[in-house]
């Protein structure tokens, strides 16, 4: 798997830069452990939900672990994320 040794204002930049499921998973894994940058379960969520509807299997997991871990806002806030992030990344 590869890892991103950039700082975190560039993160969703590469993001939108390669767009692959790898890359969005990631991302997603960067957020979730506060990697690189500080910690942020509606990134993470984010990122894995991208992860996930491109074909990484692993991502969804992800994703449940840290959904239980957030309230029904979160997850919410993270969706409409994912969704906006859509609109511009198809």
């Amino acid at each position: 798997m590869a890892r991103f040794d950039i700082g975190s204002p560039e993160l969703a930049t590469m993001a939108e830069r390669q767009p692959n499921a790898e890359g969005l998973f990631e991302l997603g894994m960067l957020y979730a452990n506060g990697d690189q940058v500080e910690a942020d379960l509606v990134a993470a969520h984010k990122w894995f939900n991208l992860a996930a509807l491109r074909g990484y299997e692993e991502a969804a997991w992800h994703r449940q672990q840290i959904a239980e871990e957030m309230t029904a806002a979160d997850i919410a806030a993270a969706q409409r994320a994912a969704r906006e992030w859509l609109k511009t990344h198809h």
